[in-house]
């Protein structure tokens, strides 16, 4: 429990260190990496840190989280923790790692905050530190206790049994145990970490959606192999094209349990699934899921990418759309080439008025931030109460304020 005295000064100098945060965050990585380089080898994605990506959701998560406990109308953050979550249990994260991130964090803030960081305004973010940390520490426990294992004990060895080319780009791995014996139940929307062994001795980690989990027998998660863009800043994806260049049918893999909180709950609204590029993957998965379970809500499905060539799983989203009494699926691609648009086949970026949206409906949306704030935009001019919007973000949480329509 936070004193008062402690939020009062939380209160006066929030502004101060939001302002001062974006400068605070590169120069705590910077530290932690320089005495732990193993954490960024192994556990922090590079290409992230590359972009600056991950300060920017460290910097958002810290920011939202001293403003929820300051502001009797600051925005419900509990999606958020439960992001963060569970992420951390798939990486395998564990309470002693919060310390490191403390020490490292608070000398680069007496660092930038110099005289302004006095013993009042340090012992008072420590307590907003602490109580945000202990909060997710708690949560980290509850995840490992559902599969009963020791905090941290995530990775499991699995071999690919089947290797499918989804588009020129994706590819499809099913993954099963060695010994053939049954996987832990997975929820569909969630999603694995994967880590490999790459060419200079690093062991990094992704995250990949489980398109199936119906099947205790094996496992499908799709990769997609990412090129880079050099005048964007952004750097070839190390671990999905080490993964869409290497792995094959008898390789092993390193996954974790699987984690992810973006999971159809049992109800009779409706439901609007959409996502763009390989934000399909966790809706394939809540779709597949669906069948299995021979369900009768409404469910319409949009998705939007840069071409049929490049669209995964496109065979089976509109097999599987077919399957589901009463549902209906629209597209959307930058490209038609020769194909004339149709009423559910779309040129453009997706646009959320050609689609009559329900407004009881909850949605599931997965895809670039950028996207999915445009997505998240219309879908508040449409009324859609945002507690109804659920969201699965592929790389950091930043959510970027900026919300047009980009490429998928």
């Amino acid at each position: 429990m936070i004193s008062q005295p402690a939020l009062s000064v939380i209160r006066e100098t929030l502004p101060v260190v939001g302002a001062s945060i974006g400068e605070i965050t590169p120069i705590f990585y910077s530290r932690m990496f320089a005495a732990r380089p193993d954490l960024e080898r192994d556990l922090f994605n590079r290409g992230n840190q590359a972009q600056g990506e991950q300060q920017k959701a460290l910097a958002g998560a810290i920011a939202a989280y001293a403003t929820l406990l300051v502001s009797d109308d600051a925005p419900n953050i509990d999606a958020m923790m439960s992001r963060i979550s569970n992420k951390h249990a798939s990486l395998g994260i564990t309470e002693d790692q919060y310390a490191i991130v403390y020490e490292h964090l608070f000398a680069a803030i007496a660092e930038v905050l110099g005289d302004a960081a006095t013993s009042d305004v340090v012992d008072a973010w420590t307590a907003v530190y602490w109580d945000m940390a202990d909060s997710l520490i708690r949560a980290e426990k509850g995840l490992y206790a559902r599969f009963q294992v020791d905090p941290g004990d995530v990775w499991r060895e699995l071999v690919v049994v089947a290797r499918t080319q989804q588009s020129p780009t994706t590819v499809s791995l099913e993954l099963a145990r060695e010994d053939g014996a049954a996987l832990p139940e997975a929820q569909p929307g969630q999603y694995l970490s994967v880590q490999v062994a790459l060419p200079d001795g690093a062991q990094q980690i992704r995250q990949y959606s489980l398109t199936r989990t119906s099947n205790r027998t094996s496992w499908a998660v799709t990769i997609k192999a990412e090129p880079g863009r050099a005048e964007s800043g952004v750097p070839a994806g190390e671990v999905s094209n080490f993964i869409h260049d290497n792995v094959f049918e008898g390789d092993t893999l390193r996954c974790s349990l699987p984690y992810g909180d973006l999971v159809v709950e049992e109800a009779d609204e409706p439901l609007l699934l959409v996502s763009a590029g390989i934000g399909c993957t966790p809706i394939i998965g809540a779709l597949n899921h669906l069948v299995q379970a021979e369900s009768t809500r409404p469910v319409t499905v949009l998705h939007a990418d840069q071409s049929m060539a490049s669209h995964a799983h496109r065979q089976e989203m509109a097999e599987l759309v077919n399957q589901l009494p009463g549902a209906q699926m629209h597209y959307w691609y930058e490209q038609l080439g020769a194909r004339p648009a149709t009423d559910t086949v779309h040129e453009g970026f997706i646009n959320l008025a050609e689609v009559g949206v329900d407004l009881r409906a909850q949605v599931y949306l997965c895809g670039p931030p950028p996207f999915m704030n445009a997505v998240r935009r219309g879908l508040g001019e449409l009324d859609v109460p945002a507690g109804n919007v659920h969201f699965e973000v592929f790389g950091p949480d930043t959510w970027s304020a900026a919300a047009e329509p980009v490429s998928a």
